[in-house]
């Protein structure tokens, strides 16, 4: 009798009782969380860590199937693409050079030290607004391409952010229904 009521009772068991009862599982969603968290985050590898999630997740499971997980693995990689270039390809889609656009990310980065997600967006502006002055000495082109730079920093964290949040979806309903 106790075996019957012993398999009743792991038969019942909830999506949320393999979560807690298998660490690997815990800790890939650890990890897509914080690649969430860390995609509006600048400097913090959010896609990067997504992926480690989605690829901990299958080791630990065996699922979702290998086409699901070729599919989450290709959009870890565009958010990583994104993360790497959405801000340089916006910065020079401003109509700035590569190398302001390299200065404007090393000014944006040490901005990020100092100040945080502010320090970002005012160094990537300030660096663009001035470079673009230097060169046009018109105060309308100048703020319209630090404008322009700045809303590229901001699109890309916005598409980090759906990209990541897609992948934790996946598994999560990959968790639930699977």
């Amino acid at each position: 009798m106790s075996a019957l009521v012993s398999d009743l009772l792991v038969a019942q068991s909830s999506p949320v009782d393999s979560l807690v009862s298998e660490p690997l599982v815990l800790v890939a969603f650890a990890l897509l969380i914080l690649g969430v968290a860390f995609s509006v985050v600048p400097v913090l590898p959010g896609p990067p860590l997504s992926v480690a999630g989605a690829l901990v997740y299958w080791w630990a499971t065996g699922e979702p199937g290998l086409l699901v997980l070729v599919a989450l693995l290709t959009v870890g990689v565009v958010a990583v693409l994104v993360d790497w270039l959405g801000g340089a390809v916006a910065a020079r889609a401003s109509g700035v050079s590569t190398g302001v656009s390299l200065l404007a990310a090393v000014v944006g980065l040490a901005g990020t030290v100092v100040l945080g997600p502010v320090g970002l967006l005012a160094g990537v502006a300030g660096t663009v607004f001035l470079a673009t002055y230097r060169t046009e000495r018109d105060t309308r082109t100048s703020l319209r391409a630090a404008a322009a730079a700045t809303a590229g920093v901001l699109a890309s964290a916005v598409v980090q952010t759906l990209l990541t949040g897609s992948m934790l979806l996946a598994v999560v309903l990959t968790h639930v229904w699977w």
